[in-house]
């Protein structure tokens, strides 16, 4: 199931970012979404192999190990229990996926079931973007079964950072990843081909997903091949970018309604879904 996959640096960051609103415009053969549909982009994701230093958070250490993440406060000691025992039942696929940053998914995703804000099965991907993208950071959970559906590499927004996610942004041409909870939307055709749109549920963190076309879709510079050339992936301009060879299984378990959880080392994200 573990997959590797690669990307480009950062380079023409600067340049692109004044230039193009999103990761991936639909085509204009695909059904759009209701209301004014914002202008499309019309250049494909490009890859630069000029990496820019990106504009570091402040406080963050220029380190490949993520910082040490303290528990949720008011956690339940019974809803505690149950994040450690489904931790436990993921296996050694999900030794890396840090205890805190599951509990913040979960306690997530419960609250939005209960606020019946996800219509889907009981499924939960967790994204930990302070993981270089050199690792493969992304699980696909069924919480109601406790078992590993999938788990792969996933690439962050070039505005983001090379090969950690050091800055986010909500905001339209930042090509930046945005932290937060996502509800899964409908497919499409796109020029990456099967691509599955997100809602952005936190408001003003990742609420411009619709409009940023932020949509989970396979991406050349995600491949293992590319990991191997460059020892880290590729960058897109905000999606969470898929390996080629496990992309159609993982948006295929993702079936509309069904929840993402993107973790990133920003101490300025806040939800409300976040309160047990």
């Amino acid at each position: 199931m573990r997959s590797t996959t690669a990307t480009l640096g950062l380079g023409l960051c600067g340049l692109l970012i004044g230039v193009l609103p999103g990761c991936q415009p639909p085509a204009t053969s695909e059904v759009s979404r209701s209301g004014p549909a914002p202008a499309q982009a019309t250049a494909a994701p490009v890859a630069s192999t000029q990496p820019v230093p990106p504009k570091l958070l402040p406080g963050l250490p220029d380190s490949l190990q993520p910082q040490p993440l303290t528990p949720l406060a008011g956690v339940p000691d019974s809803l505690r229990r149950e994040v450690q025992r489904l931790h436990a039942a993921l296996g050694t696929e999900a030794a890396t996926l840090r205890p805190a940053v599951l509990e913040r998914a979960y306690v997530g995703f419960q609250r939005l079931r209960r606020l019946r804000r996800l219509s889907g099965p009981p499924v939960l991907a967790v994204a930990d973007m302070e993981l270089p993208s050199s690792e493969p950071r992304l699980w696909v959970i069924d919480v109601k079964q406790g078992r590993l559906l999938q788990h792969s590499h996933v690439t962050h927004g070039r505005g983001s950072g090379a090969l950690r996610a050091r800055r986010f942004s909500n905001r339209l041409k930042s090509a930046c990843t945005a932290l937060g909870f996502y509800r899964t939307g409908d497919t499409y055709q796109g020029k990456h081909g099967l691509s599955r749109r997100l809602h952005g549920l936190d408001k003003g963190q990742n609420s411009n997903a619709l409009d940023r076309y932020v949509v989970l879709h396979a991406a050349d510079y995600a491949s293992a091949a590319y990991l191997q050339q460059h020892g880290e992936l590729g960058n897109s301009r905000g999606c969470p970018a898929l390996p080629p060879t496990q992309y159609r299984a993982i948006i295929g378990s993702l079936k509309a309604g069904s929840c993402l959880f993107i973790y990133g080392p920003d101490p300025a994200y806040q939800s409300a879904y976040l309160t047990p």
